[in-house]
């Protein structure tokens, strides 16, 4: 699956993004956690979730269920690229385009945390679609 992932990424022309992202630890978390979603990897992508996020939905099963049915574009996506990373209020965000399998476009806005585990996702929000269409 993480072959179809890269090969769809580079048709999308979005680039062999986990070579990428491999070279920055917030970046790699949350291309492992996609990569994790791909194989349906529940158990694996609930890892990078920081401990609020675990406590909030407690088991994988949960989080899984909760990523399909309100993040699909997450849990399959045909491509993403790293954007913009900036702190806001002190919190670290990074800012990530996902192309879902339809074709459509999402920006979705990744908040970090470090932990002695290392760089975890605390949060994500599904940004309002800026593009304007001709």
């Amino acid at each position: 699956m993480r072959l179809y992932a890269i090969l769809t990424a580079c048709v999308l022309g979005l680039g062999p993004l986990p070579a990428l992202a491999q070279d920055d630890p917030v970046q790699s978390t949350i291309q492992s956690q996609f990569d994790a979603f791909l194989r349906d990897d529940f158990a694996g992508a609930f890892a990078y979730a920081s401990p609020t996020i675990k406590g909030i939905f407690g088991t994988p099963e949960t989080f899984g269920r909760m990523v399909r049915e309100g993040y699909p574009m997450v849990h399959r996506p045909a491509g993403i690229k790293m954007l913009e990373r900036r702190y806001i209020a002190g919190a670290l965000w990074q800012k990530v385009l996902v192309t879902d399998m339809q074709g459509q476009t999402h920006v979705l806005d990744y908040q970090m945390i470090d932990t002695p585990e290392g760089w975890q996702i605390n949060g994500v929000q599904i940004l309002p679609n800026t593009s304007v269409g001709v």
